[in-house]
């Protein structure tokens, strides 16, 4: 009888220790996975502004001292932060950085009406 009542406890919702556990794993992944990619801790807090701080430094600290005694060099990211929160993909055969640039200077050009004067040029 005692089990079916506990079961039941997960049906009503996750509480709130299970929730602060989960922020916490998540806060400690993040700031683990932010210095193997050898990004600074204050870059880290501004990509993942919803994340504990206090678990993302703890995380962080941990991978650091980790890293130090194995001898371990950092990864360099592959793929850039969004800026803005978007996020530009490059086409097949084409850079990142070339498809973000191209991406820019779309936006930054003026779009000209068909015909008139400057439809020639």
């Amino acid at each position: 009888m005692t089990a079916l009542a506990v079961s039941g406890c997960d049906l009503l919702g996750d509480s709130p220790e299970k929730i602060a556990a989960a922020r916490e794993a998540d806060g400690r992944a993040i700031g683990g996975a932010c210095r193997h990619a050898g990004r600074a801790i204050e870059d880290c807090y501004a990509l993942n502004k919803k994340a504990d701080r206090a678990a993302v430094f703890a995380g962080w600290r941990d991978m650091n001292d980790y890293m130090r005694e194995n001898k371990i060099d950092t990864v360099a990211p592959s793929v850039t932060p969004p800026v803005g929160g978007r996020r530009d993909v490059a086409p097949e055969g084409e850079s990142e950085s070339q498809a973000a640039a191209e991406s820019a200077d779309a936006e930054r050009k003026p779009a000209r009406p068909s015909g008139g004067p400057d439809a020639a040029q």
